[in-house]
């Protein structure tokens, strides 16, 4: 029997995290009422660094093979400043992401925010030496009067445009590109996938600590508290982050990140089909702007071979 490709499967392997990320807005919305995005991002997080780190200890954490291909600035940048960028932005991405999902939607909210995410990681791989192509900047033109519509739907038919969820939501994609950008340089150097995802979500961790130590956990006492952080802790963060990392490994930086798209798909989904969400017509356009624009960006060159991982 044939095996797949690896570049195939790395990219399963990322829209497989990116799907498993667009239950979270779902996952908060069942929650209790009375949590707030501050403190269920900080669980997550804590959860997640702790399911992340043990994986890597359990597994070894192999490296990476692609440290000789190092290049551009952020590949020379010394490890412990990767590091800290990444757990940083993994808490500042929990942050935005859950309060612009609560204040703008879970479809909106997630749209945004990762419509935003591919371009914001296009640029600054750059830094990274990834090239980007005509076809790049045509698809990034397109994706931005996709967002356009999408956010200008969102306030017709009666409905009102949050601005503070709207920025909340792109604060979440440049966050996402951060950290993505840093894991994609710390893999490039050499670096364990599993042990850069523990890093980095224990840092997140420690960064939202005060979050959970000041904001008021009650909510954590009921089952649909728990339910909801176990599963964002385990489901859509350790998991999808051992299918993040792997994908990451393999593809450029910008390529998963337009291979996230499957998050807003599947929040769409979800809060149309489970939450009864409302779209309109031109956010539903938006949206299909945003998702036909990113997908040339994914197909914008073949993905080049690399070696097989250890066994």
């Amino acid at each position: 029997m044939t095996r797949p490709a690896p570049a195939v499967l790395a990219a399963l392997s990322a829209v497989g995290a990116a799907a498993l990320w667009g239950t979270t807005g779902t996952a908060q919305a069942l929650g209790p009422d009375s949590s707030d995005p501050a403190s269920v991002g900080a669980a997550r997080v804590a959860l997640g660094a702790l399911v992340l780190a043990l994986l890597a200890w359990r597994t070894g954490a192999l490296p990476s093979r692609e440290g000789s291909h190092a290049r551009g600035l952020l590949a020379r940048t010394p490890a412990p400043v990767l590091i800290v960028l990444g757990g940083l932005t993994v808490a500042t991405y929990q942050a935005f992401f859950f309060q612009g999902v609560a204040r703008a939607g879970v479809a909106v909210g997630t749209v945004v925010a990762l419509g935003v995410a591919p371009l914001a990681t296009g640029l600054l791989g750059l830094l990274l030496g990834e090239r980007v192509t005509r076809r790049w900047a045509l698809a990034t033109a397109g994706a931005i009067v996709g967002v356009l519509l999408l956010v200008a739907g969102s306030a017709g038919e009666g409905g009102r445009l949050d601005l503070v969820g709207i920025a909340a939501a792109l604060g979440a994609g440049v966050s996402y590109a951060g950290y993505t950008i840093a894991a994609r340089a710390l893999l490039v150097q050499g670096w364990a996938g599993l042990r850069v995802m523990a890093w980095f979500f224990t840092l997140g961790a420690l960064f939202l600590a005060p979050a959970l130590g000041l904001g008021d956990l009650r909510w954590l006492a009921t089952t649909s508290g728990v339910l909801m952080v176990l599963w964002l802790g385990i489901a859509a963060t350790g998991l999808s982050y051992v299918l993040f990392q792997h994908g990451l490994g393999s593809l450029p930086a910008s390529t998963v990140a337009t291979l996230s798209l499957a998050e807003p798909v599947t929040a769409t989904l979800l809060g149309v089909l489970v939450l009864r969400e409302h779209l309109t017509g031109l956010t539903t356009l938006g949206m299909a702007v945003v998702v036909a624009s990113l997908s040339v960006m994914a197909l914008r060159r073949r993905a080049r071979p690399v070696a097989p991982e250890p066994v």
